[in-house]
Formats: C-alpha cells, structure tokens, sequence
C-alpha cells in the first residue's frame, strides 16, 4: 500500500470533515502485521476552537473497550485463574442479586424473578446473559425513567444491578455485559481494571495514552463531544465527560485512548497474540477467541429507543453476524472486502474499528459525535475501509 491509499484515504477524510452534512473532526488509521500503512487527521478537534485534529488526539472510546477487557479475561483463563462456565458469582458475588425483568405491573413496578441458571464469565463475553444497555432497549429506559434505574455512564456499582431481560444463556442482548467481565477481572486479580491493563496489555503493547482516566498530558490532546441535530448541523458539547475517577472502572465503555494505541491493540491479534514488548495472549487463544460463540443465534440490529444516543444501528444489513469473546464476527464477505470470519466493533461517539486476520491488517476510524450510527461518520468509515481492501487488491493484481 502506497501513494495511491493515502491519496484515496487523505481525500475521504477531508470530505467528511467538508461536506454537508459533515464531522467535526476525524483521526482514521490502518495497519498490517508490521505497523501503521496509513495513518491520517483531520478537521478539528471540537468545532469553534482552533485545534486541529492530530493522529495523537486523545478520544473517548466507549465500547471498543470492550474487547481489551475480554483480552485481560482471556489472559485470566490462560492463567488458570478464570473458569469461562463457572458461575460468575464466584469471583463476584454481587451478580448473584440480579434477577430477570418479567414485565411491568398496571401499576407500573416491575415484575422480577429469579433467574433459571447461572451467568457464567462466557455469557458475559457473548453477550448472552440478559443484561442491556437503555438506550437500545426500550423496557430498560422504562426503568430508568420510572424507576430511578442509574444509567451505565455514571460509572457507579448501582449502575451494574439491572435486572437481566430473559434467563441466562437464552439469547443475545447487546448491553452492559463486560462491565461485569471487568468486575470479574477485578475479583480474581484484587486490583482495579485499569492497572491489570496497565501491566498485562498497555504496557507490552505500547499503549502509552490509554486509560481510564486522563492524564494532564492526554488531557490536552482530547478531542471534544458533539451533538447531530435534527437539521444536520454540529452542537459542541463542552461540558461532555465521563466521570473522572469513577467508583467502578467500566470494562464495557470507560478508556480513553488514541487511534495509535488502538492500532497497537489491533495488531496484537493480527500477531496472534505478539505485542511489541512481549506476548499478551497465546496464539491457541486469539484462535478460539475469534471464533462464533452463539452457535445458530445470531445478533440483531441495536434500535436507537434515545434518538439523542443511538440511531437504529447494524452492520452490513442482510448479512449474517455472530459474536466471539468478544467481537461481532461477520459470516459472509463484506460489501467493504472485508472476508467472512473478520471481527469487529463500535463505540457509541462514532468509533469503528476491524481485525481481518485471514489477510493482516485492520483499521480504526474516530470521531465524537452523538448519536451513534451518524450516517455521515458511518459511511465515511465504510468508504475508508472500502478503500483499504480496494489497494490490497490493485496490489496484488500488480
């Protein structure tokens, strides 16, 4: 990959930051096994301040959290320390409290009952063990309207004890599932989910601006919320942050990161397992970490019940998609090229990311805007990743 990708991805870029509707700002990168083949920026970092948008901004990742978790679960189960399939309560008693939401009463209060079976760490990972989040859920809003119910975003243990929405095991539910791989992680370890990420994934890895709360020197670099609005237009969010040190270090959204850091994590499972500083998981893992979880159940397009935070949002519609410990899978080849069995993953402000293993390489695509699936930032991405496979292939033909 050459002059010919960074020409087509430097101009992509600057159409999402130029168009109408546009973003305010975007930081896209690719890499192979080696390293980085493109990295590029721009736009700014928030719309009415001077900052340009740099390849080291600072970013509010949300759910591409997600999958560092599940490394350090993983890390857990090589170790001998984490039974996927033994019960989760016992490495965090607390999960044991949740019971199952059957419904609401005429007088509106809930109906819950004890669930049929255990949560076990692997449902977690799946997915597949009955929690939500309320922004895609319609009967969990409900409880955080009517019942005082805390949101996920305010990084406290209350926020973890929703109740689950079908038994365990029985289906798949996008939501709050590795918050409690985190508190898992937590419970074996004694130590707070950032500092065994800290010792067992940054640092190998080089991830050196990732955490879950910033830095002063991260802090400069951050990149500012933004709001979609009705009309199309961008509404700076300045007031916008996750709570600074939170009671519960959240395993399913909480880290901050750069693209760079991101990339290294990428490259990690493209290596199967290899870091720059050392090892973080073994290859027979990253092999059985990639594959289908879900067996025939498949996931579901996430509908956007808060239109402030989420449109109805899927990948490639019309595709089937599975889920592994813990990223979706697509089954078939993608319309972007990216081949069956690659894995991959959002974050509610607009970050995309894919691990194409079968060819190497893989890529991250960054914005702040709210709500999630903004078509504008979405179909940016689709047309970066798009250009990406197209290079492959002039490559090969040439």
């Amino acid at each position: 990959m050459g002059q010919d990708l960074r020409a087509v991805a430097d101009a992509i870029l600057q159409s999402v930051v130029s168009g109408s509707p546009r973003v305010p700002g975007v930081v896209a990168m690719v890499t192979d096994r080696q390293g980085n083949i493109y990295e590029g920026a721009a736009g700014k970092r928030m719309l009415g301040q001077d900052a340009d948008m740099t390849t080291d901004t600072v970013f509010a990742i949300f759910s591409t959290t997600k999958a560092i978790t599940g490394t350090a679960a993983l890390q857990l189960v090589e170790q001998g320390r984490l039974d996927l399939d033994a019960p989760a309560k016992t490495y965090v008693p607390e999960i044991a409290k949740v019971q199952v939401l059957e419904g609401f009463d005429e007088a509106g209060k809930s109906k819950l009952r004890a669930p049929k079976r255990d949560i076990t760490t692997r449902m977690l990972l799946l997915h597949t063990a009955g929690f939500g989040y309320e922004f895609f859920n319609a009967r969990y809003l409900r409880l955080v309207q009517e019942h005082g119910q805390l949101s996920v975003v305010t990084g406290t243990k209350a926020a973890l004890l929703t109740p689950l929405l079908f038994d365990p095991g029985d289906a798949w539910e996008y939501g709050s599932n590795l918050d409690w791989v985190g508190q898992v992680v937590e419970g074996i370890t004694g130590k707070r989910l950032g500092e065994v990420m800290q010792e067992q994934i940054f640092a190998p890895l080089g991830m050196t601006s990732t955490a879950f709360s910033l830095t002063p020197a991260m802090r400069l670099r951050l990149a500012g919320m933004h709001q979609r609005e009705a009309d199309g237009s961008l509404r700076p969010l300045p007031d916008f942050a996750l709570p600074p040190e939170p009671e519960v270090q959240m395993g399913g959204h909480g880290l901050y990161s750069t693209v760079g850091d991101y990339c290294r994590f990428i490259r990690m499972w493209l290596n199967d397992g290899a870091g720059e500083h050392g090892r973080v998981l073994k290859p027979a893992t990253v092999r059985a970490a990639e594959k289908n979880g879900l067996g025939d159940k498949k996931i579901k397009m996430l509908p956007g019940v808060v239109p402030a935070l989420s449109n109805d949002a899927e990948f490639f519609p019309g595709l089937s998609k599975s889920w592994a410990l813990t990223f979706m899978v697509n089954d078939e080849d993608a319309p972007t090229g990216r081949p069956a069995g690659s894995l991959g993953w959002a974050g509610l402000a607009n970050l995309f990311y894919w691990i194409d293993r079968r060819t190497g390489v893989g890529g991250f695509w960054a914005t702040q805007i709210l709500p999630f699936a903004d078509p504008t930032s979405f179909l940016g991405y689709i047309d970066f990743e798009t250009a990406v496979y197209q290079s492959l292939s002039g490559r090969k033909a040439a």
